[in-house]
């Protein structure tokens, strides 16, 4: 009896979806390249932007590098010479373009183009109205608000400066500043100020300066530059990045006529990178002066004070009363001695007429005491009772009475008979 040959296991279907694919199952890479390919050979053309970095040009058909302005990534893109002969204006490095394009997968080696379709240049016009639509956006978040600076320090311990390598604005800020501070000291990020990497390198170097406590403020220079070298300092992220740090920022971007939006989102704006070195420290030799001169004016001030107050004791110790401190006793003991002496006069005074009136009433009541009208021999009958008799018919015969004369008092009775008429008194005993 003969065996069958085994058969060979046959090969499972390759997954559809990329979704679909495992350790087990993955897809080769033609396939990958190939699905990109067709994928992206499905897209509709499309308008993007960037700068043109490098050109080849051909008779048939030229080649170009394709940067984006803000982040460093680049593409290629081809171009037939009937769409060149179209572009008015010369396309060489450096010229912002927006490009109607079809993206292509070279599936073979990975790579992805875009195939020109329309070119058009950027020009200075246009450069300027997309800065302008863009300050005035952040201009309506209020990142250009006053409100938001920050002073600068007056005396910084270190200073952040971002420039260009080797560039001559930095040696501006660096010998200035140190001719007008020599002790000041730099913590120094030497970077790409234009081109496609300055964005992101700007950034990260005033974001890592930022971080450092030591950094007491941050400048950011370059020299002046056409519109197109500039454009960097215009750049949405930077301008957000700058609002966003809590050190305070000086913008020394291009000359006097140069204003990027850096210049606006700043805690202060230098013409130059000159006059940003004089304005972030100060003029050692000025402000010694100045202290000299502060204590000048402080030693005058207070000369004339001491000078002031001496005379004023002085005038004090010249007195009588700091002479002889017992005047002060003495004139008020005089002054109350002369006062106590008007005093008693003026009571002697009074108690003296008191006295001549005192004397005049007395008089007068003398005169009119019943004790002077018995003085001239006249007498005062009362009865037992105390009562004055006035009339004889307040008295009976027999009556006792008491007699009261000026040098005593007796008893009197009365006798019957002579009433109607003064009666006659006899004595009893």
């Amino acid at each position: 009896m003969t065996s069958t040959p085994a058969q060979p296991p046959r090969p499972q279907p390759l997954p559809e979806r990329a979704l679909d694919t495992t350790a087990e199952r993955p897809w080769p890479l033609r396939l990958l390249s190939a699905k990109m390919a067709d994928y992206i050979g499905k897209m509709s053309p499309v308008w993007v932007e960037g700068q043109i970095v490098e050109a080849n040009r051909r008779s048939g058909m030229s080649f170009f590098t394709l940067r984006d302005t803000a982040a460093d990534m680049s593409l290629r893109l081809t171009a037939f010479s009937e769409v060149l002969d179209r572009v008015t204006a010369p396309l060489t490095p450096g010229t912002h373009v927006v490009v109607q394009a079809k993206p292509s997968f070279y599936a073979k080696r990975g790579d992805l183009s875009l195939q020109a379709r329309d070119i058009r240049p950027v020009g200075l016009g246009e450069l300027l109205a997309r800065i302008e639509q863009l300050r005035r956006v952040l201009a309506a978040e209020g990142l250009f608000d006053s409100a938001r600076k920050r002073p600068l320090p007056f005396l910084p311990a270190c200073i952040g400066l971002v420039c260009g390598r080797e560039a001559k604005a930095m040696d501006d800020v660096l010998v200035n500043a140190r001719k007008r501070f020599p002790e000041v000291r730099f913590e120094v990020r030497q970077v790409a100020v234009q081109g496609v990497k300055a964005v992101g390198e700007v950034s990260r170097a005033i974001e890592q300066l930022d971080a450092d406590p030591e950094v007491d403020v941050i400048v950011v220079t370059r020299g002046g530059g056409s519109v197109e070298d500039l454009l960097p300092f215009s750049n949405e992220a930077l301008v957000r990045v700058v609002a966003g740090a809590r050190t305070p920022i000086v913008s020394a971007i291009g000359h006097e006529g140069d204003a990027p939006l850096l210049d606006l989102v700043a805690d202060y704006r230098a013409s130059t990178p000159t006059d940003a070195a004089k304005r972030i420290v100060p003029d050692v030799v000025a402000e010694r002066q100045g202290l000299d001169v502060a204590r000048r004016r402080l030693e005058h001030a207070v000369g004339a004070r001491l000078r002031a107050e001496q005379d004023r004791l002085t005038a004090l110790r010249t007195r009588p009363v700091m002479a002889d401190p017992l005047v002060m006793v003495t004139t008020r003991e005089e002054s109350l001695a002369r006062e106590v002496r008007a005093m008693r006069q003026t009571l002697d005074v009074r108690l003296e007429r008191a006295a001549l009136g005192i004397a005049s009433l007395a008089t007068q009541v003398r005169a009119l005491s019943p004790a002077s009208t018995l003085q001239r021999g006249y007498a005062v009958l009362r009865t037992a009772d105390g009562h004055v008799v006035a009339d004889p018919a307040e008295v009976g015969a027999g009556q006792t009475l008491e007699a009261v004369v000026a040098q005593g008092r007796f008893m009197v009775t009365v006798e019957a008979g002579h009433l109607p008429t003064p009666g006659r008194a006899t004595v009893s005993d």
